[in-house]
């Protein structure tokens, strides 16, 4: 994944999280995520088209789709007030295959890190299928801390490393992203009502931007 798209992506999920624990409108948030997905389509289609049938080259920027697809589609449910169920069953989809690419990551790019990185981020889009096309809002402040979590794990500090040359894909780095992973998911849940804005804490059953 290109570190410069990465790095907005954590930006996007940090901000979508914060959406989500009722400090952001689903309208404010809109123009960064249709800025970001346009950024998550054109990025992939340029390193496509350069790849020259390179299918290791086409397998790696063929995933940055999905997080272009998912922020165009937040970014015009938060401007048009849309039914999000639509968007919720395609997360699963994202799930999916987040789990596909781990898998190739794992074994093929021999990426051990970002082979635990897409899995976090199976998870993160899983609990988006289920807010937004299984109704469970009650897990809307959770899901806003796990997304603004993830958010800086999996993108925003990684790609920073990268972009710096500080980043080295080695057996530690892939044990911390993994068990500060599974500390996150631990406490999403505990952090979410002390971290959401007071109505989303009151009102467990509203989910900002699901309508």
């Amino acid at each position: 994944m290109s570190a410069v798209g990465l790095l907005y992506v954590g930006v996007v999920l940090f901000v979508n999280g914060v959406m989500l624990l009722g400090h952001v409108s689903p309208r404010g948030a809109a123009p960064l995520n249709l800025f970001v997905g346009a950024l998550q389509v054109f990025t992939p289609t340029y390193l496509i088209v350069v790849a020259d049938g390179d299918p290791a080259r086409i397998a790696l920027a063929a995933g940055l789709y999905f997080f272009g697809f998912t922020y165009l589609w937040v970014g015009m449910n938060g401007l048009t007030g849309a039914p999000a169920e639509g968007l919720g069953w395609f997360s699963l989809t994202v799930t999916v295959a987040a789990v596909g690419f781990s898998i190739h990551s794992w074994t093929v790019v021999e990426d051990r890190t970002f082979a635990v990185i897409w899995l976090l981020w199976a998870v993160l889009w899983f609990t988006f299928f289920l807010l937004m096309a299984l109704h469970r809002e009650h897990l809307t402040p959770a899901i806003g801390v796990l997304a603004a979590g993830e958010g800086l794990l999996t993108a925003g500090v990684p790609a920073f490393l990268i972009i710096t040359g500080w980043w080295e894909d080695t057996s530690l780095t892939t044990v911390v992203v993994a068990v500060l992973g599974l500390l996150l998911l631990a406490v999403c849940v505990p952090l979410s009502r002390p971290l959401s804005a007071p109505t989303v804490a009151s009102r467990p059953g509203t989910a900002p931007g699901v309508h």
